[in-house]
């Protein structure tokens, strides 16, 4: 790991299993079977969930019911419950749910814009406007969201100066954080770098969240190129679900479980519990019907034991 930094002692981990990891699934989980999730990922000290997303129903059938899980979650104590929304009419949708936090998302590219929300990216900007008056005065905190802002499958490599622009617009909003989504698989750790680097200097109040996904193998090498930026704050999947379905390629966020695995191995601080995360993992897998990407919940912690009697002995 580059020595740009010391690392973050503890590490905030925000669960997408319930939005990002189910929205693209050809499983449609009914409102029990994502509690029952929830409830093995709290048991494990899960207790920062981006838990739905408020877009229509046509669009993300899978989230039809961000309502009911959203009001069957806001009476567990602890919790903070954030949920996604493209514009003003599903932040309105939002706030009578009762999350904590909204969240705002715009891509950094206008065709992944358009097959994403069918808008430019100038026309959500300009509505998240009417979202920021909505919130204003009340106690629900405003988040950002970039996606594609480390590239975008249509079009290829995204400017930085496009990403940076948004968070700004973000920083005016009053947003409290900034997520910036890997979409599709396509950081490196160079580009985790000059994106850091980049917004702190655009944005220097808003901390930041990375968010990556693991379709080309490296999601957890830009982790640790974040943590040695001193990046604090990531979002993972339970499993390795995820994917975005106006997206092609967009193969499966890091494991939450693998995450905690890599965090715990290196002495930083999460507050999971690793084999609560796995049997996590493992309800997940019996729902979606399907052995799922992550490594650490096939293969167990690293001094996880074998009974070496149920294993042969080479001959000869």
């Amino acid at each position: 790991m580059s020595a740009l930094t010391p690392p973050p002692r503890h590490i905030h981990i925000t669960e997408v299993g319930l939005r990002d990891g189910l929205q693209n699934e050809p499983v449609v989980l009914s409102t029990e079977q994502k509690l029952s999730l929830a409830r093995a990922l709290v048991d494990a000290g899960v207790h920062e969930f981006e838990v739905s997303s408020f877009v229509s129903p046509r669009a993300v059938p899978a989230l039809a019911d961000a309502a009911e899980v959203v009001a069957a979650l806001r009476g567990v104590a602890g919790l903070h419950l954030s949920a996604l929304v493209p514009n003003l009419r599903g932040a309105e949708r939002t706030l009578e749910a009762g999350v904590d936090s909204v969240v705002l998302f715009v891509s950094a590219s206008e065709r992944h814009n358009a097959k994403n929300v069918n808008r430019s990216v100038a026309a959500s900007l300009e509505g998240f406007e009417q979202v920021a008056r909505l919130l204003d005065g009340s106690n629900v905190a405003l988040r950002g969201a970039i996606a594609t802002a480390f590239g975008c499958p249509f079009t290829g490599n995204v400017p930085v100066e496009s990403v940076t622009e948004i968070a700004r617009r973000f920083a005016d909003l009053g947003a409290t954080h900034l997520s910036l989504g890997d979409t599709t698989g396509m950081a490196t750790p160079p580009l985790v770098t000059e994106r850091v680097t980049r917004l702190r200097e655009a944005a220097p109040n808003l901390p930041l969240t990375l968010h990556f996904h693991n379709t080309r193998g490296i999601g957890l090498a830009n982790v640790m190129q974040g943590l040695a930026l001193g990046v604090d704050r990531y979002e993972s999947s339970i499993g390795g679900l995820g994917g975005c379905p106006f997206a092609p390629g967009a193969s499966g966020n890091i494991a939450t479980e693998d995450l905690a695995y890599l965090l715990e191995e290196m002495g930083l601080e999460t507050g999971l519990d690793l084999e609560g995360l796995i049997a996590a993992a493992g309800r997940a897998s019996e729902l979606m019907g399907r052995r799922l990407p992550a490594q650490v919940s096939q293969a167990g912690p690293r001094l996880a034991l074998s009974d070496c009697s149920a294993v042969p002995t080479a001959q000869g």
